[in-house]
């Protein structure tokens, strides 16, 4: 698996760097087209869930034990934790986007019926992972809920819930807009309350946090290091992030609003690593001064991240029902709302379970960029080399979003 990953990104990369000398140039526009900072809080906010808010916290620790992981002795705990979730690696889900807005519509490889079908798999695993991360860090966030630091009842409750909600909100693409932007702000809301309170909680001063960002550094200064595999740990979060880029392409590429190709690569890289940086930062400050986080900051933490996972989930269902032709207008409100739900909230437990793992999710994903490369190569070279635009019955108008449903 390891060999899989390793040329899977290679092959990415390369990929990318093709992409921006060949087509950088090019307008990027989607079939439903919304302004830059709408489009910026829907990839934000669909392309990561709730292992943004509850993970970093119970990972620092791991990151600075070199005894137990002497492979992260180049750097350091915070920079570690970002070039997990930072800067780069959102690169894939640029290849993604572009390929779904500019060339897919020319190409139909996922129009192939196996195809389609394999990547509905995909598009539904990762749903389930989503869920299922929410139901496994919640005992963390919430101990005096919990039953010995597992899952109880009421944590299977909130979980269904939030997998109804976003069945819900799924039925209609205007929630996209508002889910994106309210979740947006509410993250802002959550670092601009516990940076308040870390230094309130504390003898510290805006200095120190400035001193503390400054370590984020030394990621930019080790880059290649996160290139490729440093350990299974971050081989999890790579075949992650190839499992998740499949479908944050396909939807993003229908809110591209005209931004260049390497316009929409440098926002796509720099936008959303600004705020995971501040995030990163704060929390960051959190563990090293041992700042307790009881009480209302763990409760503000997983509402976010409840917000963070209903906007993911709703994006996924949207997608796989899409593509599946699971419309509400086909089976009607109440069979799309109780279908949906019951098969989501049943893969969740699967993977409770360990009987689906997201690796293998990832290593499909993977599958699917070498199996697309090669019916390019062997049906479609003269049609993908002669695009100099994007599809010409995509136009820039803004009033799309709210004309769809």
């Amino acid at each position: 698996m390891t060999t899989l990953l390793s040329i899977g990104i290679l092959f990415t990369f390369t990929a990318i760097a093709f992409i921006i000398y060949r087509w950088g140039n090019i307008k990027c526009i989607g079939v439903t087209p919304v302004k830059t900072f709408t489009f910026i809080a829907i990839l934000f906010t669909s392309g990561l869930d709730v292992g943004l808010i509850m993970f970093p916290l119970t990972e620092f620790a791991g990151y600075a034990d070199l005894a137990a992981s002497p492979e992260y002795a180049f750097s350091n705990p915070l920079a570690i934790e970002f070039g997990f979730w930072g800067f780069l690696i959102w690169a894939f889900y640029f290849l993604t986007c572009f390929y779904f807005c500019v060339i897919e519509p020319r190409v139909k490889f996922f129009d192939i019926p196996l195809i389609k079908w394999i990547n509905n798999i995909v598009i539904i695993g990762t749903c389930a992972f989503t869920a299922s991360l929410l139901l496994t860090n919640l005992p963390w966030y919430l101990p005096e809920m919990s039953n010995a630091g597992t899952a109880v009842n009421s944590f299977y409750l909130i979980v269904f819930a939030v997998i109804a909600t976003s069945v819900y909100s799924s039925s209609d693409i205007r929630f996209v807009r508002i889910l994106s932007l309210a979740s947006t702000w509410l993250f802002f809301a959550l670092i601009a309350i516990m940076w308040i309170g870390a230094f309130t909680s504390a003898d510290s001063s805006v200095g120190e946090f400035f001193s503390t960002l400054a370590l984020i550094g030394n990621y930019f200064s080790n880059i290649e290091s996160f290139v490729l595999p440093i350990n299974g740990y971050h081989e999890f979060y790579l075949f992650w992030w190839f499992a998740w880029s499949i479908m944050i392409g396909q939807f993003t590429a229908r809110f591209v609003g005209g931004m260049k190709t390497y316009n929409l690569l440098l926002a796509m890289l720099i936008f959303p690593s600004i705020p995971i940086a501040i995030w990163f930062t704060v929390l960051y400050y959190y563990s090293a001064n041992a700042i307790d986080i009881s009480g209302f900051y763990n409760i503000a933490m997983v509402i976010v991240g409840i917000t963070f996972v209903i906007n993911s989930l709703d994006s996924l269902i949207r997608l796989y029902t899409d593509n599946l032709n699971l419309s509400i207008a086909r089976f009607g409100k109440i069979n799309y709302f109780c279908g949906n739900l019951l098969f989501i909230s049943t893969l969740t437990l699967l993977f409770q379970l360990n009987f689906l793992q997201i690796q293998w999710i990832g290593a499909l994903v993977i599958g699917l960029f070498f199996g697309c490369f090669a019916y390019i190569l062997a049906y479609k070279y003269k049609e993908v080399l002669s695009i100099q635009t994007s599809p010409i019955e995509n136009a820039i108008d803004f009033t799309k979003i709210e004309l769809a449903h």
